[in-house]
């Protein structure tokens, strides 16, 4: 390629009277030089960029890889819908998106994981996004999630995950999304929660957690979704929802709650779904009156105020029941 440029660019000379004679002579020979040297660094840059390119998309530090493949390994891996080819580069696996040489984001939901999460997913702790949802892991979430700080999603739904949350989950101020339904934790809903400003969906149900609403919740100023249903949630909730002015969807069906009905539900203008029926409620007062223009699905065991927001929403038969056990939504 190179030779049959540098002869047409002669033959050009020629033609234009540049030269007058193709004969031998340094003038030529300085003429063929000058053009292998430019069509060499042209292809030497060419060649240098993608090979840069290459190995800079794939370049992640030794304990990112390790951690990488501590959850292939942990996960069995060879028996992933989709695996991974350990030859090639990280940024060549599957689910496993790289940004400036850190892994940011690993999306492996649906895969057919089989096995535990391991400890050392803390090392990856550039992490924006980790979705493990709608697999068969097992054991204990560990603890050392709290340390993945970057974090913004954490979905961990549709497993058999067990143990408790870890108590100082609060740490993971970056978190918009933690959805965890259907699996088996159990214990209290930490109080440590409230600390995640960011939050702006939390989903708990179908779990076998204990003890009381936190009160700290009502400090989640930007919580558009909190889904508790069927857990062995119980007492009365005492913290002041309606801080929660972007909320629209509100479930805790099928508990143990007692007392009133949570307070400042009626101010919440952006209110779309309220599903609070299968609690032990001896007080609907505080909901006689709902602000929300929005409200399509309201299910309580109050019938009267179900055809009451039934026939004032026009919503007809379209009751949202809860549907979290089974949300294909990923």
């Amino acid at each position: 390629m190179v030779r049959y440029l540098c002869t047409a660019y002669i033959k050009t000379l020629l033609n234009t009277g540049r030269i007058r004679q193709f004969t031998f002579t340094w003038e030529v020979w300085n003429m063929i030089n000058v053009c292998l040297m430019k069509q060499i660094l042209i292809y030497s840059c060419i060649s240098y960029f993608f090979l840069w390119f290459g190995e800079a998309a794939a370049q992640i530090s030794k304990s990112e890889q390790r951690a990488l493949l501590d959850l292939y390994n942990a996960t069995n891996g060879a028996e992933w819908t989709h695996t991974w080819n350990l030859e090639a580069s990280a940024n060549e696996w599957y689910g496993i998106t790289i940004e400036e040489n850190h892994v940011v984001s690993i999306n492996l939901h649906h895969n057919n994981l089989q096995g535990i999460i391991p400890s050392s997913i803390a090392d990856l702790k550039y992490v924006k996004e980790l979705n493990l949802a709608f697999n068969k892991l097992t054991g204990e979430l560990p603890l050392e999630v709290v340390k993945l700080t970057q974090l913004k999603i954490l979905r961990l739904e549709m497993n058999r995950l067990k143990g408790m949350l870890p108590k100082n989950v609060g740490r993971l101020v970056n978190l918009e999304e933690l959805i965890v339904f259907n699996n088996m934790f159990e214990g209290i809903i930490p109080e440590s929660i409230g600390d995640i400003k960011t939050l702006k969906t939390l989903n708990l149900s179908s779990n076998f957690l204990n003890g009381g609403f936190p009160k700290s919740l009502e400090n989640l100023s930007n919580l558009e979704t909190l889904e508790l249903f069927g857990n062995k949630l119980s007492g009365a909730i005492e913290a002041d929802l309606s801080k929660l002015t972007k909320l629209n969807q509100l479930v805790l069906a099928y508990n143990n709650f007692d007392g009133n009905v949570p307070a400042g539900l009626e101010d919440l203008t952006q209110l779309k779904f309220v599903q609070i029926q299968g609690n032990q409620f001896d007080s609907f007062s505080g909901i006689e009156n709902m602000k929300s223009e929005k409200l399509v699905t309201f299910d309580s065991d109050n019938t009267i105020l179900n055809v009451k927001y039934k026939i004032e929403n026009k919503r007809g038969d379209d009751s949202r029941m809860v549907d979290t056990k089974f949300e294909t939504d990923h």
